[in-house]
């Protein structure tokens, strides 16, 4: 009897292995971040000083066959879009900084942008963060930068951040995004 117990036992297990394996489902978005680290040159005879950081981390929307050739999916053109997937996308920066032509406290922030199918975008920075990325506050918006656009030869599946460090270790460089076939992009810089 034992022995019948312990092969109803293990076909039972043998059986159930499949069945959650097939219950698994891979998200549709995934997450992803983008970072640029900034040191401060060190003393001799002094310890070496902490680093600091801009790092934003966001939903990474893939087109999985949509139309997303004006940057967004078409639903999403011409209004506040959450610029990714899910909860919303959030930049912290320990450092004070001037993202085009706005400035911005070292803090934590959602970014969203003002979509548009023709007309130019702009990069929305809100105080409110930890939020579903659909809730967007606008009176929690620190402000607004145009974006410059460019159309990218080659479409992209996976919409990609990028914080692109300025040449020679300038604490500048610019923040791109892009996702079909145009990308999007604005200047940030160490105050």
């Amino acid at each position: 009897m034992k022995r019948f117990a312990t092969a109803l036992t293990i076909m039972a297990t043998a059986a159930a292995q499949p069945l959650a394996a097939q219950a698994l489902k891979s998200a549709p978005s995934t997450r992803a971040t983008t970072e640029v680290t900034l040191s401060a040159p060190r003393v001799e005879g002094q310890p070496a000083p902490a680093a600091l950081k801009i790092t934003i981390d966001y939903g990474q929307p893939h087109a999985r066959g949509r139309d997303v050739s004006a940057g967004a999916l078409a639903d999403d053109l011409g209004k506040v879009w959450r610029l990714g997937a899910n909860s919303s996308t959030t930049m912290k920066t320990d450092v004070d900084l001037m993202i085009g032509n706005l400035s911005v406290p070292k803090g934590a922030y959602s970014l969203y942008a003002l979509t548009s199918a023709r007309g130019n975008w702009q990069l929305i920075i809100n105080k409110n963060t930890g939020q579903w990325g659909t809730d967007h506050k606008p009176d929690m918006d620190l402000g607004r930068v145009e974006l410059k656009v460019k159309a990218l030869t080659t479409p992209i599946d996976a919409f990609l951040m990028v914080l692109a460090p300025g040449p020679d270790g300038a604490p500048s460089g610019e923040l791109r995004f892009m996702w079909g076939g145009k990308e999007f992009s604005t200047t940030w810089r160490v105050k």
